[in-house]
């Protein structure tokens, strides 16, 4: 398999779960401006999206948006409890929370970092941030992890997207459960080789 990234963008999320899981895939660098892939090769051949992530299966096939790779990349390692087995409640929270991290945080940055972006649009995306952030932090207060005990692949996306939020002026520390949690799962040791071998010594970029 192939993982196609860009440094700290959300294909870290992904990068992350091949950590945990121990699974052996080809990390192929994305040049998201020029849209080319290092080494060579136009990146619109592989995802016609034009964003990371995406992975190229052994058949050549490809599957892109992060929430699903997440969970293809957690099934080929079922006993790793990175998602949880078909059928059960916890699989349905973890798929929850995957939900709720694309549309109400991951979405909430993008018009963040729009350079064309109204000042008056940034302001009130930053609130509505705030609330949600808010929320997250009653959530995480007593769980080491967004469903307890278990890291799972939605943790690897919230810290994904959570850790953009000094690049834009979101402050977590009003949130101290949160940020607690943040750095729970920076230390975790696979998590670390992830931010090593994208080359982020500090906070993700979107």
């Amino acid at each position: 398999m192939k993982l196609y990234y860009a440094p700290g963008a959300c294909s870290l999320s992904p990068h992350i779960v091949i950590e945990e899981a121990g699974l052996s895939v080809q990390l192929k660098k994305v040049d998201l401006a020029s849209g080319q892939v290092e080494g060579g090769g136009d990146y619109l051949q592989i995802n016609s999206k034009g964003y990371v992530p995406a992975l190229e299966l052994d058949d050549g096939s490809v599957l892109t948006e992060g929430p699903a790779i997440v969970q293809y990349l957690a099934d080929q390692r079922p006993d790793s409890g990175l998602m949880p087995r078909a059928g059960t409640m916890e699989r349905y929270r973890v798929q929850e929370w995957l939900n709720f991290i694309s549309a109400e945080i991951h979405k909430n940055f993008s018009p963040l970092f729009n350079p064309h972006a109204a000042a008056e649009w940034k302001a009130g995306v930053l609130g509505n941030l705030r609330n949600r952030v808010g929320w997250l932090d009653g959530q995480v207060t007593g769980r080491r992890y967004l469903l307890g005990e278990t890291f799972t692949v939605a943790d690897a996306y919230l810290f994904t997207v959570l850790s953009w939020s000094g690049l834009v002026g979101l402050d977590l520390a009003p949130w101290p459960a949160l940020t607690a949690y943040l750095e729970r799962v920076r230390n975790r040791p696979r998590v670390q080789a992830a931010l090593r071998a994208e080359g982020l010594t500090s906070a993700p970029s979107p």
